[in-house]
């Protein structure tokens, strides 16, 4: 349940100071939002992936819903509205970090019953949902709740950040804010393991299951009401860091809704999200599960 954009991309050496037009390197124009690559990343999983959005009935729009449907993206409750489609304007320096302006559009047109219809049709063959704050939090609102009434895993990617109802978090059984994100939402600046973990406790103080902190290079911790466990990342080059959150929380779900244990989908979601940086674009980056599990089994032996 979430956003789908047409991710407009440039590549250049820096980014530009304000003010300051610059010369880039590169550009592309692929299918992105996190709901869409949320849902692309379980379907490479290999488990089946219900998405539930809206796009515009501009020239992206096939775009959108083709990108969608070849990763294997079931679409029947994506809604087509009047208007422009979704578009986030992504710049990417040589270091692969990014910044990004989301511009919702279509997927403000996201209704209440357009939820509850597809949760009609949708949550007896499903196992957790998956969702994100670029759609309006009073629709994500609406979805954790009815999620949490049928027996769905919750998981919520609270991305972009911005001010929540503290009534929703009993209702979230894992959220996984960035340090950025965990930083914004609890007051808390999160530097390391310790200030992440006293983040994560800020979440489950509020009645939150689980709060998974990730840090990139620094890994991630897993904070609950009784223990704080770290997870540490898997070394590789970035290239362009859009998305490795999306391959994250993905993973994650994939791996939960095949009933892996929680300490299992955590790695399976660490190892995606390492792979996504090695790669330019949103959804084109996402891995395919083969290689994920290659990437997994290269670093055991590594440690062994």
């Amino acid at each position: 349940m979430g956003s789908i954009t047409a991710d407009l991309t440039t590549f250049s050496q820096r980014l530009p100071s304000r003010g300051e037009t610059i010369l880039g390197d590169d550009f592309t124009l692929v299918l992105g939002g996190k709901g869409a690559n949320q849902a692309i990343a379980v379907a490479l999983a290999g488990s089946p992936a219900y998405m539930v959005s809206c796009v515009g009935t501009d020239l992206f729009a096939p775009l959108l819903t083709g990108g969608l449907q070849n990763a294997g993206v079931d679409i029947d409750h994506v809604s087509r509205v009047p208007g422009p489609s979704g578009i986030a304007h992504i710049r990417v320096d040589d270091s692969g970090e990014n910044d990004i302006v989301m511009v919702p559009l279509a997927n403000a047109s996201l209704s209440e019953a357009q939820i509850d219809s597809a949760f009609l049709d949708r949550a007896p063959l499903s196992k957790v949902l998956l969702t994100q704050l670029e759609i309006p939090w009073a629709l994500t609102q609406h979805a954790i709740r009815k999620a949490h009434e049928v027996g769905l895993t919750v998981i919520l990617d609270p991305a972009p950040a911005t001010e929540l109802d503290d009534a929703i978090w009993p209702l979230v059984d894992i959220v996984t804010p960035n340090e950025t994100e965990a930083s914004r939402l609890t007051g808390i600046v999160v530097t390391d393991a310790a200030s992440a973990a006293s983040a994560g406790r800020w979440f489950t103080a509020r009645g939150a299951g689980y709060a998974l902190i990730t840090m990139a290079s620094a890994g991630a911790i897993l904070v609950s009401e009784t223990s704080v466990r770290h997870f540490p990342s898997i070394p590789v080059v970035a290239v362009d860091t859009t998305a490795a959150g999306d391959a994250f929380a993905g993973y994650l779900g994939a791996a939960l809704a095949r009933d892996a244990d929680l300490a299992s989908a955590i790695s399976q979601a660490m190892a995606a999200g390492a792979l996504t940086v090695t790669q330019r674009g949103a959804s084109p980056s996402l891995p395919q599960r083969a290689a994920v599990e290659d990437l997994l089994h290269s670093q055991k032996a590594t440690i062994s």
